[in-house]
């Protein structure tokens, strides 16, 4: 998995790059596991990313410096309010 963004030279003035929902892409198999791991292990020095997504597969977890599970202590779909354009979607 080659970008522009994983090459040594891409964006150089990137010190932060967000994949969001990463691991849902990865859990379905729309990106191959082994290819994204490569990439991000290959990552230039200073280069920081942030990987969203549930269920996050053993092989990312275990290249990652730092991992985050989050549970909902208030959400407000419990008090009924629908999806939000710009804010889950």
């Amino acid at each position: 998995m080659e970008t522009r963004g994983t090459r040594q030279g891409g964006f150089p003035s990137f010190a932060l790059v967000i994949l969001d929902e990463l691991n849902i892409a990865l859990r379905y198999e729309y990106l191959d596991l082994a290819a994204v791991v490569a990439a991000l292990a290959a990552r230039r020095p200073g280069l920081h990313v942030v990987v969203t997504g549930r269920n996050a597969k053993p092989e990312l977890i275990e290249i990652a410096d730092l991992v985050t599970e989050m549970v909902p202590v208030k959400h407000h779909f419990a008090a009924g309010v629908k999806a939000q354009p710009g804010i889950e979607f």
